[in-house]
């Protein structure tokens, strides 16, 4: 029989991964997602002379950046782009921004 110690330390070690994987993106669908964020971030996210580059960024920031932007807590015009995007389509961006490579 297990002990009252290691089945409480088993459902701590349970709700953390469950935690992780609630407040994590999906790399797979924010790469399909990112088909838009290509025509001004570039297809490596790296941007240009004009626009930053969004490749390599940590994924949390990221996320509240793009938060901040669509609700108006940072005056952009990115505002306009997150119209309608939803807070898990963000983390998904995000996520999958954080896996490309930034120069």
């Amino acid at each position: 029989m297990l002990s009252k110690k290691l089945i409480i330390a088993m459902m701590f070690i349970l709700i953390l991964v469950a935690g992780t994987a609630v407040a994590g993106g999906d790399v797979a669908n924010g790469q399909a997602l990112s088909v838009d964020c290509a025509d001004c971030h570039g297809d490596d996210g790296l941007g240009d002379e004009e626009v930053p580059g969004i490749a390599g960024k940590d994924a949390q920031e990221h996320a509240k950046q793009l938060a901040d932007f669509q609700s108006g807590a940072v005056e952009s015009e990115m505002a306009d782009y997150l119209e309608g995007v939803s807070e898990q389509d963000m983390l998904d961006l995000a996520a999958y921004y954080a896996t490309l490579p930034a120069n």
